[in-house]
């Protein structure tokens, strides 16, 4: 089965246009180096919690909201590769970051059910 990479962060409101162009130009990187699928998605219907939370996890402060994405990959050694040649692409170091990178989490999860 496949393998995601997982991510949680938030982004300031104001960013959204700034934050989906970052997107569309990381995702043929993704691709070059084996990314099935990338989806970013903006939080619409993110509730606070009092134990815990998307805007908990982040430390979400005003004016910004929580975006959750995902890259899937075929395994996770090709995510492992593509983690590990991102550090010397170019095309990785020119990328816009408008994002709060220190409350960002991320995580790699193997499917275990799809449908």
């Amino acid at each position: 089965m496949t393998y995601v990479t997982g991510f949680l962060t938030p982004v300031k409101t104001a960013d959204k246009d700034r934050y989906i162009r970052s997107a569309e130009k990381a995702w043929p990187l993704f691709q070059k180096y084996g990314a099935l699928s990338h989806v970013e998605t903006w939080g619409v219907d993110v509730p606070d919690g009092k134990l815990t939370s998307f805007p908990l996890a982040v430390k979400l402060e005003p004016g910004e909201v929580v975006v959750f994405s995902w890259l899937t990959w075929p395994d996770r050694a090709t995510a492992d590769a593509c983690w590990s040649k991102m550090e010397n692409d170019p095309g990785f170091a020119d990328m816009d970051m408008p994002f709060d990178g220190k409350r960002m989490m991320w995580g790699g999860f193997e499917t275990v059910f799809s449908a």
